[in-house]
């Protein structure tokens, strides 16, 4: 019995044991929390507390606020500075109407300020006016009536098997840019018979087309051609040989290919040919000084290429300098070919030079144009200079005045006996002009 008695009272002390330890087992993770988290959860349980005073006071103030009447006449006060007719009535007036108290302060008050400030006024009440009304029911709580949108329901979906077939299309970039330039215009002169000054009446017309087509294709190749043709005639009374005769006559092809070198210069091979259209004649003379292919010159120029972009790309276009040039010209006319350097009883002529070309083109203004073309060839014997000017003036989108300016220089030709070797070609005009 004895023995029983001491293994119960072992078998009681043994669960005593467990249970202790499993209680405190239980309690351990409390006592070993960090500080760094008890206190995390600290401050979470105050930032509740606080937002939730916050939005308690909240809605009370706006409570508050929807109970009350808000008295707009201390809007003027707060709102940004502007000049009220009332003030000035108010304080200028010999009779001031009114006699509320609180708008007749308000109106002293801005008084004040636009006396001492003005330079703290930057509205008035005619600018108001016209923005629109002053908002009347400043303490009725406005309120937004928005309509749910119904819910769209989503296409169903169509299952597409996974080895459908795909469509690339590729298109092949287009490197070509063609544009061109036409214009039509007309000059008329009438001078009385017993004008104090002299001169005659006279009619003239010009017509102009210049086509280009460009190929660039973005990295190292660019090829550019221009086809210029342009045809003026005019009539005066006292030439009786001709009807009319033509004053302006050019039909020039330029053409150049160019392999970039760097950035905007190019390895350039140019070509230029250029000839006029119909016979050339001076007033009361029957003799024909120039006509199609008399002369026709040929240039053929190896050199450097620089595309020219200034002035926010309002001065545009390219200079070529050519230290190698080769130079043929062809006089179909046999009375002709000692009028431009060629010898007696020959008709083509060959050089070797050098050339120096610009082709550019200046906005001065939404309306002004200038383009402006210089070419020079020498051999070294021989020198020829042609500088054309346009100045285009657009008086609207179809009609446009210019202002043309040609001096040259050539010292193969016959000299004059008053300019030399230097010539002279100026017109002003008036007509239809079109680009694309």
């Amino acid at each position: 019995m004895k023995h029983k008695h001491i293994l119960l009272i072992a078998a009681m002390l043994l669960v005593s044991a467990v249970a202790t330890a499993q209680r405190r087992t239980v309690r351990l993770p409390i006592h070993l929390l960090k500080k760094d988290t008890a206190q995390l959860v600290q401050n979470y349980l105050d930032s509740l507390q606080i937002y939730k005073a916050k939005a308690d006071s909240l809605e009370r103030v706006n409570a508050e606020l929807q109970q009350q009447n808000v008295d707009g006449r201390y809007y003027r006060l707060f709102a940004p500075a502007t000049f009220y007719h009332s003030a000035a009535n108010q304080q200028l007036s010999l009779n001031p109407e009114g006699t509320d108290p609180v708008a007749n302060a308000v109106d002293a008050a801005l008084m004040n300020v636009y006396l001492n400030r003005p330079d703290l006024i930057r509205s008035s009440e005619g600018h108001l006016q016209e923005v629109g009304s002053i908002i009347e029911n400043v303490g009725v709580q406005q309120t937004q009536n928005v309509e749910i949108t119904e819910q769209v329901q989503a296409a169903p979906v169509v299952d597409a098997p996974d080895d459908a077939p795909a469509v690339v299309l590729i298109t092949k970039p287009n490197f070509w840019t063609v544009k061109g330039d036409y214009y039509l215009q007309f000059l008329q002169n009438y001078i009385s018979g017993n004008w104090h000054k002299g001169g005659e009446s006279n009619y003239a017309m010009l017509g102009s087309v210049t086509l280009e087509a460009n190929y660039n294709n973005k990295q190292k190749l660019k090829w550019e051609n221009k086809l210029e043709m342009k045809l003026g005639f005019q009539t005066s009374r006292s030439d009786t040989v001709h009807k009319f005769k033509s004053n302006n006559d050019i039909l020039r092809l330029t053409s150049k290919l160019g392999l970039q070198a760097h950035d905007k210069w190019y390895y350039t091979l140019k070509l230029l040919a250029y000839t006029q259209f119909t016979r050339g004649f001076k007033t009361n003379d029957a003799f024909t000084y120039s006509d199609f292919f008399s002369p026709f010159d040929l240039n053929v120029a190896l050199g450097m290429d620089y595309s020219v972009e200034a002035f926010e790309k309002k001065l545009t276009g390219n200079v070529n300098i050519s230290p190698l040039s080769y130079n043929f010209r062809y006089v179909g006319r046999e009375n002709l070919v000692t009028s431009f350097g060629l010898d007696e009883g020959k008709h083509t002529l060959h050089d070797i030079g050098s050339s120096v070309s610009a082709d550019l083109t200046w906005k001065l203004a939404d309306q002004i144009t200038w383009k402006t073309r210089l070419y020079a060839f020498t051999s070294y014997k021989r020198a020829l200079i042609e500088w054309e000017n346009t100045f285009e003036l657009k008086v609207s989108r179809f009609i446009t005045t210019n202002l043309y300016l040609y001096p040259r220089f050539d010292d193969s030709g016959v000299r004059d006996d008053d300019l030399g070797y230097l010539q002279f070609m100026e017109y002003c005009s008036l007509g239809f002009a079109y680009s694309f």
